[in-house]
């Protein structure tokens, strides 16, 4: 499990909810009072763009390690990337703003996963003096 990139989650429920239920993703699921008196309103969409920023940050925190679950999640993350632009290609009920951060999310997870754990592992290596 620890190899298994977190935002794939998203991606799968943004996938099956554009597919079977597009309203949900559109309609107004709360609305969060501010001190203003007014109402901040969230979208099915906006709600998955929080958890998806949220999963983003355990997806880094992960990448620190340089194990070999590490290295496969780093591979899987490119995965979810390359579906999920394909999807936002290719599908037209996906080319919208909301996905379309979520695929950027992706992308800014396998890159810092990468990058991450190459100058950690960068620091784990021994030079011979």
């Amino acid at each position: 499990m620890a190899s298994v990139p977190l935002l794939v989650f998203v991606v799968a429920l943004y996938t099956g909810l554009a597919l079977l239920a597009p309203g949900w993703l559109v309609a107004v699921q709360f609305q969060l009072p501010l001190l203003s008196g007014y109402g901040l309103p969230f979208q099915g969409g906006d709600l998955l763009l929080v958890i998806s920023l949220f999963l983003l940050c355990i997806e880094i925190y992960r990448a620190t390690s340089s194990s070999t679950a590490a290295i496969l999640n780093h591979v899987l993350s490119l995965v979810v990337f390359i579906v999920a632009l394909i999807e936002l290609l290719v599908l037209p009920r996906m080319a919208n703003m909301t996905f379309f951060l979520i695929v950027a999310m992706t992308l800014i997870d396998v890159i810092a996963g990468f990058t991450v754990t190459i100058s950690s592992a960068r620091r784990d290596v021994q030079y011979p003096s």
